[in-house]
This record gives structure tokens, sequence and C-alpha cells, in this order.
């Protein structure tokens, strides 16, 4: 536990190289940072840059900042502090835990990573439907609504779609699932846009996800477990099952392209977990 009598945590000066190694954008800030952290130019105590910080000196997306201090959290290298925001933790407390995902396979990755949001997003649903408030209900329909704008704009939504399931989470009442979500958003958001990309392609598809996401805001709203959490299960059983069917020219093409970042994750946990 954080001592409360602890110095007050001080933000460092931060100036970022340009980007340029070889990597999805979230890698390439991710090693930035890293750096940055194992050299001590960020020490323990210190306060990470916001993210808007990090996002005007790299030039990149709110998206990709989130995900790389997503990686930082799983290492067990940055916590959130209560005052202080995102700080840099002493290595002692430093605990490291990682998901191994499937590395060869694009299919058997995604439903891998589906199964697990299955399990953990149906109870959050069930538990939003038991607790939420008025506020987060309200915060919940305009993520909901934010989903149906990147659609009539011809976006991917994948960000709307997480910010969906994460107001979810906060409504849990739950302090865990947040983070755990947060996590789960490196996998999670690759898995998504590859759903997305293949649902995309056809008109009913985009129907019955558009339709299976207001079941489960409406469950919500009014307030039933039972039927919540089904319809986060059908929902994702759904996404699954869509992906089951996609041809070989759409793993060929379009879904080897959005499958990529999920693999990279999974190859770069691997060679994590390498003994040297």
């Amino acid at each position: 536990m954080n001592n409360p009598t602890s110095t007050p945590s001080r933000t460092v000066a931060f100036e970022a190289p340009n980007i340029t190694s070889a990597g999805t954008l979230a890698d390439r800030v991710t090693a930035v940072l890293l750096e940055k952290i194992t050299s001590g130019d960020f020490p323990p105590g210190a306060r990470l840059p916001t993210e808007q910080v990090i996002c005007e000196r790299f030039g990149v997306s709110r998206t990709v900042v989130r995900e790389a201090i997503s990686r930082l959290k799983s290492e067990g290298l940055v916590e959130v502090r209560q005052g202080s925001g995102m700080v840099v933790r002493e290595a002692s407390r430093a605990a490291t835990f990682r998901l191994p995902v499937e590395v060869n396979d694009s299919v058997e990755a995604v439903l891998r990573v589906t199964e697990l949001r299955r399990g953990i997003e149906a109870e959050a649903a069930a538990l939003a439907a038991e607790r939420r408030t008025r506020t987060q209900l309200a915060e919940i329909k305009r993520a909901l609504a934010a989903i149906d704008t990147a659609a009539k704009q011809q976006r991917d939504g994948v960000e709307e779609d997480q910010a969906f399931h994460m107001a979810i989470s906060h409504a849990t009442g739950n302090s865990l699932y947040p983070p755990m979500l947060e996590y789960l958003g490196q996998f999670v958001r690759a898995a998504i846009l590859l759903t997305r990309t293949n649902e995309a392609r056809r008109g009913d598809f985009s129907e019955q996800v558009r339709a299976e996401h207001k079941a489960i805001y409406d469950a919500i709203a009014a307030q039933d477990p039972v039927a919540a959490r089904q319809a986060v299960i059908t929902h994702i059983d759904n996404a699954g099952a869509r992906i089951q069917v996609a041809g070989p020219a759409f793993w060929a093409g379009e879904g080897s392209t959005a499958a990529q970042p999920l693999l990279e994750e999974g190859k770069r946990v691997a060679r994590k977990r390498t003994p040297r």
C-alpha cells in the first residue's frame, strides 16, 4: 500500500526524441518511456508527464499513449497514485503480470482474447446493472452514442467501443475492474479492431453489433443484472462467430493487417518469458 506520509511526487522535465524504431506507434512510445524509466531519467516516485504532454511531444493520439501507459502498468513500472497521477514505482514493488497470447494464428489469438473478455465484461455489466448511478448510466449512454457517431463517420470506432466497456467497468462500484480492463486494453484493442474491420464489410453485421450494444445498455438502464450479463455474453459470442465465418480473402488482407498488433504483442510477451 502507498505510504500517505511519503514525499510528494515530482514531475520531471520531458523531451521526447523522434520515434523511428521499428514497431507500432505504441511500441515506439513504450520503448522511449521504458528507456527513460530504466535509465533513471524518470526515477522512482517521479510523476510521468500528462497524457496531453506525451501526445504533444510524440505527435501521437491519446489512444496510442494510453496503450503505452497500460503496458508500463502491466509491467509493474508505474502506478496511479492519488493526488499525484501516474508515478514511477520503486523497483522492489514492481509486480509483473503478462498474458501469453497465441502468436502464430490470428483467428486463435482473437478468439482467446474474446473468451477472456466474455467472463470479465459479462460480470462487470451485471454489477453495473445492480450498482450504477444516474450519472454513470448517462456516461454509458454517451459512450453508446459515440459508437453510433463513429459508424456514421465511417471510422473504426475502436476507441469508442473500448470507452463504452470502460464506462460500464466504472459503474460496477468495484475499483479493480477499470484497471483490469485497462490492462486487457492492449490485447482487446487489437481484437476489437479486427472484429470491427470484419463487421464493417457487411451491413447486417454492423446492425447486429449496434443492436447488441443497445441491449447491454438497456439491461443496465433497467437494472437487470441477469439480462446485462447475458447481453454481453451474446455480444461477445456473436463477435467470435462473425470472425469465424470471415473468409480467406479477409485474413489475407484486412484481417491480417488488423491482427498484427495483437500478434506483435504476443511476440513481445513471449520474448520476455524466454529464459536467457
